[in-house]
């Protein structure tokens, strides 16, 4: 045996099978590093929430964005595999700051360390203050073009009143409005109620970062005709019963509401009711039906309470026959003594 290794042949043969051996083994590694390669993929993970850590009950934050997108890239199956089951976690850890204005890290956890992972954005600056509450009244609002002609908007409320707006000091200061807005088709010719959402605004009109509890509230719309008051007119009629005076009429109101269409009841001056002074026969209340103006709809009552005031007494059949007999008697006499 030692004779054989002693050849200087086998040994040429044993060098050359290590050296094939050994290009077959790089050559085989070659590839495979270029099949996996070949086989890496890239994929971006959209809208991940991002979780944040610190004081949420005395501090609030703002500028922090509610989700990021992830970039990873990595052997296909990985990748598939993390974007399925989204076990990982992004978050950032704002318990060790001082209030004020901080550029801060988003950090990355759970993710294969196969796989190479890009943030955006990976920095955020965030505005840490003191947490305050306040309450505010809503004020409800409605587009006037809803409504459907000779309609307009009576009166609106919110129910609940108030809600409480929880943000930063200095956004909360910024407040001008808390408005509920509430929506619909065109030609709204009746009263209705809708929930609405409760929007806070500062003075220019732009949405603040707050916190509304509770965020809608039902919202109560009182629609009518076009109306107008009026001023009611007496108008004496007829003749008093023989024997009374009228002092005076003084009606309850001295103004009436009329509905209608614009131009119908801007035109009207006044409303008429007709008081027949031969049904009046004594001191007291009369209740007199008001007569609806010609184009008007309808008015806020069909009847209006005038109290007269009357003296004297009126002369009743009986005295008329005598003062009658008496003025004959008289015209006798006189014929006699003649």
């Amino acid at each position: 045996m030692d004779k054989v290794f002693d050849s200087s042949w086998m040994l040429r043969l044993t060098a050359l099978f290590l050296a094939v051996a050994l290009f077959l083994y790089i050559q085989t590694e070659e590839k495979r590093e270029t099949e996996s390669s070949s086989s890496n993929e890239t994929d971006v993970i959209t809208n991940v929430p991002l979780e944040v850590y610190y004081d949420s009950d005395n501090l609030f934050v703002t500028g922090l964005p509610e989700t990021v997108d992830v970039k990873i890239s990595g052997p296909k199956q990985i990748v598939m595999k993390t974007k399925l089951e989204k076990d990982f976690k992004l978050f950032v850890d704002l318990n060790s700051l001082l209030i004020g204005e901080h550029s801060v890290t988003i950090h990355q956890e759970n993710f294969s360390e196969k796989l190479d992972v890009s943030i955006e954005p990976r920095i955020i600056n965030v505005t840490i203050e003191e947490k305050v509450t306040e309450q505010f009244r809503v004020e409800p609002e409605m587009n006037s073009r809803l409504l459907a002609e000779n309609f307009v908007l009576n009166e609106m409320t919110a129910e609940p009143s108030k809600v409480a707006v929880t943000g930063a000091k200095s956004v909360i200061d910024n407040i001008s409005y808390v408005k509920a807005t509430v929506s619909g088709e065109k030609d709204v010719n009746k009263s209705f109620e809708q929930e609405a959402a409760v929007k806070v605004l500062d003075r220019d009109l732009n949405k603040l970062d707050v916190s509304i509890n509770p965020d809608k509230v039902n919202v109560k719309v009182e629609i009518n005709e076009y109306s107008r008051e009026v001023p009611i007119k007496i108008n004496e009629i007829g003749e008093p019963v023989e024997g009374l005076k009228i002092d005076s009429l003084s009606p309850e109101k001295s103004n009436i509401t009329v509905y209608g269409s614009k131009s119908v009841v801007d035109t009207l001056k006044e409303v008429v009711v007709n008081v027949d002074l031969s049904k009046i026969k004594k001191s007291g209340p009369y209740d007199l039906k008001i007569e609806l103006p010609t184009g008007a709809t309808k008015l806020s009552q069909d009847k209006l309470t005038v109290r007269a005031s009357v003296s004297g007494e009126p002369v009743r059949e009986q005295d008329n026959k005598s003062e009658t007999d008496k003025d004959a008697d008289t015209n006798v006499e006189d014929t006699d003594g003649n």
